[in-house]
């Protein structure tokens, strides 16, 4: 839509407010909200102002007036808001140099889409995401200086079997690792995910399926049509919030967190990605798998970015408990065809060349998309720029490979901190193009260290005590 456009949009469906959103740099959408008198074709060019100074990862107290300019593509009405409110995802810009804001993830994925284009590589970048999420019915957590715990709350859990629940307990939980798929009793979420696709519809996104995921106690997916990078960003962003908000109307939480139960499968996000041009996919061709040798070039990008690329798309310390060595993430740096214990898999569903593309199986729904699409592109088109070659396709079971087998393959890093280390001595394939810039990735990493990884290191584990109290 345009400008005009969607001010005629606002009024066909009676919005009353305007809610502008947009995101901070670690990927959590933030908002505020105009009457809809303020909705006028200037907002496009001029924006709004607010105070930016409390926004995680942003400017400092002195350097905080910031614009929200919105993005006329993006509006939508807000499926939850009890007053009609037209929903428009914004770009930040800095008041005085007009320019776009170094540190907005979305300008970010904007400026990646226009590398593509500059580098003659392609016009369009398309990705297609596969985020889990889980379903609860309930979550309490708290850590201070004498006590630490979670716990977590779920009919559908495979421990909660035995408990007493009213008007009596009638079983049908799936067990741990079987909770792909079997139908409704067992699979108590199909209403709920139908209702979450059924609202994603009406913000314009484009569902191809929905089911229970493998883990117990409402692990899920929702799968999105490919689209380009900004915009397939935008769709998760309104993915993630979808989720949330029907999981709260029916008094359930939502959570995106990679690894929040022990023993069972933990959530990841599998991204489909090809690059087209002239409305041709590029990475349909006649080497292995059928794919191209740009394809094959993109992947030895990736593998050979893989450790400094896993701090932006697996970015969080929980992160590091879903992908470890012999469980159900890939942690070895390989590819193939059909092999899902590959961090790279060439999907074989359709031998139509449009169907062609790879699906990088490491990253996980923490991460900004904005951010973590943009840097497995950029990884990708610098192996193309430098035709790198990805080595030999790992058709076996990676999990069966003995250890001398295994010494060859490598593999991602085992923590955040190592992630962050890579990305620290790996990281000038994301300056090309001025796409990411080093005061970003400085801002990031410090970030991570201090208000994350510090926190986890100084506090002791629960765990810790039934290892050591008695030592």
């Amino acid at each position: 839509m345009t400008p005009k456009e969607v001010i005629a949009f606002a009024k066909t469906n009676g919005a009353a407010v305007v809610d502008l959103k947009f995101v901070d740099l670690l990927g959590t959408w933030q908002h505020f909200t105009i009457p809809v008198c303020e909705l006028d074709e200037a907002l496009f060019t001029d924006g709004s102002g607010f105070d930016g100074s409390s926004i995680r990862g942003w400017q400092p107290i002195n350097a905080s007036d910031m614009l929200a300019v919105p993005d006329p593509v993006t509006a939508a009405m807000d499926p939850f808001a009890e007053k009609p409110t037209l929903t428009l995802i914004c770009n930040v810009v800095d008041p005085i140099t007009r320019e776009s804001y170094g540190r907005d993830p979305r300008n970010i994925a904007r400026k990646a889409e226009a590398y593509v284009r500059s580098s003659g590589v392609g016009d369009v970048a398309f990705f297609g995401p596969e985020p889990e999420f889980f379903v609860f019915d309930g979550i309490r957590f708290e850590t201070n200086m004498h006590e630490s715990y979670y716990h977590v709350e779920s009919g559908e859990g495979s421990w909660a079997t035995g408990r007493a629940e009213s008007p009596q307990n009638l079983g049908y939980k799936p067990r741990t690792k079987e909770g792909y798929f079997p139908v409704p009793p067992t699979d108590s979420m199909q209403d709920l995910r139908t209702e979450m696709i059924l609202t994603m519809e009406k913000v314009g996104i484009h569902v191809e399926k929905h089911h229970h995921e493998v883990a117990t106690a409402g692990q899920a997916e929702i799968d999105m049509r490919f689209q380009p990078l900004t915009k397939m960003a935008d769709w998760l962003m309104w993915y993630k919030y979808i989720v949330k908000n029907v999981a709260r109307r029916h008094g359930k939480t939502a959570t995106f967190m990679p690894k929040p139960l022990f023993g069972d499968n933990g959530t990841g996000m599998h991204t489909h990605q090809s690059i087209w041009k002239h409305e041709k996919p590029l990475f349909a061709g006649n080497a292995y798998a059928g794919v191209s040798d740009t394809c094959l070039h993109y992947i030895g990008g990736v593998l050979k970015h893989g450790p400094a690329l896993a701090a932006l798309v697996c970015p969080t310390t929980n992160s590091y408990r879903r992908i470890v060595p012999g469980y159900e993430a890939p942690v070895n740096l390989a590819y193939s065809s059909r092999n899902r214990s590959a961090c790279i898999r060439i999907p074989m569903y359709s031998p139509s060349p449009k169907a062609k593309r790879i699906e990088v199986r490491f990253p996980d729904p923490t991460c900004n998309p904005y951010l973590a699409f943009s840097a497995m592109l950029l990884a990708g088109l610098d192996g193309i720029e430098k035709k790198l070659d990805p080595g030999k396709p790992l058709d076996k079971d990676i999990y069966s490979l003995s250890p001398e087998e295994l010494s060859d393959v490598p593999s991602l890093p085992g923590s955040l901190d190592d992630s962050l280390r890579a990305l620290e001595r790996d990281h000038d394939f994301l300056l090309k193009g001025g796409v990411f810039s080093r005061d970003l990735i400085e801002t990031w990493v410090e970030w991570k260290r201090e208000k994350e990884l510090a926190p986890v290191k100084l506090r002791p584990h629960p765990y810790e005590f039934a290892l050591y109290f008695d030592a």
